[in-house]
């Protein structure tokens, strides 16, 4: 439910998947506050619009009211429910990807895969000590995975689990198993973890699928704001809901107050009142103060800057407000959050409802949701709790 690119993850995750051509998703979510969350959000339907302005009903399903001690056992869990006895995708709630479902599916039927594991390859190898990287033969076929590894020459490719797998028929009498329930009772019921070193071991078939777009695991805030500026650049303005595209700039809102504050925040670019550089997306009802600047930035709905304000390779999240001479960089400022005058958040990351006061100044700091930052205070390298 966090706000990604001016709308929530999860509708931007099943955008993604109606296009691809699924029409059915089953969450896979504990715990009362999480469930409520996305309940109460997406009912037992979500209407997705497509790139053509057409519209898809996805069918919504949850996980009853029974804990999980992983992701293997939610989908057990799910699978039992609702009596699933067909291939299914498995994705993770964090996870922004590309997938070709089709091509998955395909390269799942012709190899005969217990499981087909996406794979992303990595370029930078010291990235892939965050990961689990595959272990492959020359037909693709995995052999194990090798976690985390700290020295990126114990790596056996630079291919990492995305955590996108394409379940079959017999790997879901697997997971609904007295096998993997004894596995459970043992709380070991994570696919990365648990599941996939025993079926490698018991030597099943698993196969390895190349995942040509783009993939990002959105874990951390680090992540989160890469992925975030990368699509910003990468994707057609139709997938990002945009009405009125200005050189960069792309704007959300179709409305007639939306489309004349538009026009407005154009005339005022072309008389460099205010300024826009390189990749910029706007939310809806967005007030801009002459002689701000917004710099390949993400601003989302109800959000007011001052006069002379900058903000720079940031994401600013719904209804923020950010005082005069204020500067925001390379960060993300959390939802309903007040930046006060003169203050300069660099490189860090607020929580919702976080108060900035006036001439603070915050570099490489966290700042958990509700917090105030008093006036004049500086914060370098730290985490505000």
């Amino acid at each position: 439910m966090v706000r990604f690119l001016n709308t929530f993850l999860i509708n931007f995750i099943l955008q993604s998947l109606s296009i691809e051509g699924i029409e059915e998703v089953y969450l896979g979510v504990s715990g009362y506050f999480n469930y409520k969350a996305l309940h109460d959000h997406l009912g037992n339907a979500l209407r997705v619009r497509t790139p053509k302005g057409n519209y898809r009903l996805v069918r919504i399903r949850y996980q009853p009211n029974e804990d999980s001690v992983g992701n293997a056992h939610s989908a057990r869990i799910l699978l039992h429910y609702y009596r699933l006895r067909e291939p299914v995708l498995v994705l993770q709630g964090d996870t922004v990807a590309k997938v070709s479902a089709r091509s998955m599916y395909k390269r799942h039927v012709e190899t005969g895969a217990f499981m087909t594991i996406a794979l992303k390859e990595v370029k930078d190898e010291r990235e892939l000590k965050h990961f689990g990287v595959a272990r492959l033969d020359e037909s693709w076929m995995i052999k194990g995975f090798v976690e985390k590894p700290k020295n990126p020459s114990e790596a056996p490719s630079r291919w990492v689990n995305t955590g996108i797998y394409m379940l079959s028929e017999e790997m879901i009498d697997f997971l609904l198993s007295e096998e993997f329930g004894e596995m459970v009772k043992q709380g070991k019921g994570d696919f990365g973890a648990n599941v996939i070193p025993r079926i490698v071991e018991e030597g099943r078939p698993v196969a390895g699928h190349k995942l040509e777009g783009y993939w990002f695991d959105i874990g951390t805030p680090e992540r989160y704001l890469e992925a975030s500026l990368y699509l910003l650049k990468a994707l057609e303005p139709e997938a990002l809901d945009v009405s009125t595209v200005y050189r960069g700039v792309r704007m959300q809102g179709a409305s007639p107050a939306s489309k004349f504050l538009q026009v407005e925040l154009i005339e005022k670019a072309a008389t460099k009142t205010i300024f826009f550089e390189n990749d910029v997306l706007l939310g809806r009802h967005i007030r801009v103060g002459d002689g701000s600047r917004i710099d390949n930035s993400v601003i989302d709905n109800y959000t007011v800057l001052e006069e002379n304000v900058t903000v720079r390779g940031s994401v600013v999240m719904d209804r923020c407000y950010i005082s005069s001479r204020a500067s925001v960089e390379n960060s993300i400022i959390g939802r309903h959050s007040r930046i006060g005058s003169g203050a300069r958040v660099v490189s860090s990351y607020l929580g919702d409802n976080v108060t900035v006061e006036e001439e603070a100044q915050l570099y490489d700091c966290k700042v958990w949701p509700h917090r105030v930052v008093k006036r004049g205070q500086v914060c370098k390298g730290e985490t505000i709790i």
